[in-house]
């Protein structure tokens, strides 16, 4: 019998988005042996109208929606109340040991927040939900991963949130991350800068000066393998072709873009800095497509596949 700290959580997400699909096709191309460590948080009239899990998966029934409630593309109060409860059953159940780790579905941020969900996002509930301080959103696909030094912030107002420690601290959880999860034993953390040419000597910027350098010294001085600033425009061409391990994005964009250029459909959102792992796919709820059959499956597919790998290398770090 699997142990319990080899077991995924997953949750369904949005039952009116394409949630209950994606899950359905990702957990169909598994193999026996990985659908065997999963659980599913959701509601089996929803899986059941996509399709239904294939055998050996372990479903917790969280909601019974009424067939209006779960409607594909039309979010209902019941439905946005559903996805919180999928995801604080899931937490439950990592909190008491029963799982190592949770892959989430889309939620729609709008409907959750209309029936009381208090949070941006996945993210910030995890963190909440574990008491934890420092955490951080890495992108990683087959060919690139990013962490975010600051994440949904308007861009006037990212350099003043850009400071030496704060780097450093996103940067060393990319780089425990990597080591852990990723069995890459010295990893080579690359630090870009925020503004053209990496500010060319303060020409035109002196975020890397002020902040940016500092980290990556104070990164250098605690033994992580650090480099930067790096300049923007070739920092990320250089991390698709090996030269590193992981990039610290000063921005959304500035990381994002580059991932959906190269990775779009593998890759998968991360939180850095839980006790336990967690992905999700790198999407949002799509109710223009849901219950139309044509929702791929593959970033939901690459999430689970990749948090069941993350939980392995723990294990074998532990």
């Amino acid at each position: 019998m699997l142990g319990t700290m080899s077991l995924l959580a997953i949750t369904m997400g949005d039952p009116s988005g394409i949630g209950p699909e994606i899950v359905v096709n990702a957990t169909r191309a598994l193999d026996r042996e990985m659908a065997s460590r999963l659980v599913v948080f959701g509601d089996a009239g929803a899986l059941d109208a996509a399709g239904g899990l294939p055998d050996g998966i372990d479903l917790r029934p969280v909601t019974a929606l009424a067939p209006d409630d779960r409607a594909a593309g039309k979010p209902s109060a019941e439905g946005a109340r559903a996805q919180v409860a999928y995801l604080e059953a899931a937490v439950a159940a990592a909190a008491a040991g029963e799982v190592a780790g949770i892959a989430t579905a889309p939620i729609n941020k709008t409907q959750v927040t209309s029936v009381g969900f208090s949070f941006p996002g996945h993210t910030e509930y995890l963190a909440d939900a574990f008491g934890v301080d420092a955490v951080a959103m890495m992108f990683a696909g087959p060919r690139l991963k990013v962490v975010l030094a600051t994440v949904h912030l308007a861009l006037e107002a990212v350099p003043s949130a850009l400071s030496r420690d704060g780097i450093a601290r996103i940067a060393r959880l990319a780089n425990e991350s990597l080591r852990r999860d990723f069995a890459v034993a010295r990893p080579r953390v690359g630090v870009v800068g925020l503004n053209p040419h990496a500010g060319e000597g303060g020409l035109f910027g002196s975020e890397e000066r002020n902040a940016i350098a500092p980290a990556v010294e104070l990164l250098r001085g605690s033994g992580v393998r650090a480099d930067g600033p790096l300049v923007p425009d070739a920092a990320f061409r250089d991390a698709v072709e090996g030269k590193h391990d992981v990039l610290v994005a000063m921005y959304h964009d500035q990381g994002l873009i580059p991932v959906k250029l190269v990775d779009f459909e593998e890759a998968v959102n991360v939180t850095l800095g839980l006790p336990i792992v967690r992905t999700s796919p790198d999407h949002g709820v799509a109710y223009d497509i849901a219950g139309r059959g044509i929702a791929r499956a593959t970033s939901m597919r690459c999430a689970v596949g990749m948090a069941l790998s993350m939980i392995a290398s723990r294990a074998q770090v532990a």
